[in-house]
Order: C-alpha cells, then structure tokens, then sequence
C-alpha cells in the first residue's frame, strides 16, 4: 500500500515563502512519477507541478510557473515543493499524489495515489 504524508503547510502573508513535503517510500520515490495539486474552496482540484526519474524533468501549471520549484529529497524519501513569491491566490489544500507509472502526469485522473493534504493559507 502506498503511503503519502504531506507537511509544511500554514499560514504566511503575500510575497513570503513555504516548503512543502511529502513523505513517500523510496521505491515510489525512484520509480513513479508524482506531483502536487491544489484545491481551493468553491474551485476544482488543479495540477501544480510534477517531476519523474531523478527529477531533472520538470512539469508546472501556468499559474506557479517561477514561483515554485518541484524536487526529490533523497536523503529524506520526500517530495518537495518550495513555494515563493506567495499570493492571496495560492490558497489552498495542496495534495501529493504518485502515479503507478513512472510517466508524468498533469490531470487528476492519472494519478493512483493521494496523500490526506494540507493547508496552505497566504494572507493579503
């Protein structure tokens, strides 16, 4: 069974930062793809980022295009999305999720694992 733990999120005023990470075993770490979304209130689940492989490839939604920054921590087995430049926008429930494949992904429908999520709020 795969397990993923998100942390990191809470509360920060527009323009600062925050680091997000997930918790995943090593073996979905090197093998599957995976990435981050986000769902904020009233609004669909939207793609944030995804990376496969060593994470040299990268893959981020229009939105968060220069502002965040998708990676792999080996060292930690985690995930990590480094948040800068945040906006009143951003808020939202920001989710990890794998792939059974190791082929990237950007829509919800591929992505066979989900962590429980956590809460990003950026205050105006």
């Amino acid at each position: 069974q795969v397990q993923l733990v998100e942390s990191g999120g809470g509360l920060v005023q527009a323009g600062g930062s925050l680091r997000l990470s997930c918790t995943a075993s090593r073996r979905i770490l090197s093998n599957n793809a995976m990435g981050w979304f986000r769902q904020a209130p009233g609004k669909e689940r939207e793609f944030v980022a995804a990376l496969i492989g060593s994470g040299v490839d990268t893959y981020y939604g229009n939105s968060v295009k220069g502002r965040f920054t998708i990676s792999r921590d080996n060292a930690k087995n985690t995930l990590d999305l480094q948040m800068n430049s945040l906006k009143p926008e951003d808020t939202a429930v920001y989710y990890c999720a794998a792939r059974a494949v190791r082929w990237v992904g950007t829509t919800i429908a591929e992505y066979d694992y989900w962590g429980q999520g956590t809460q990003v709020t950026v205050s105006s």
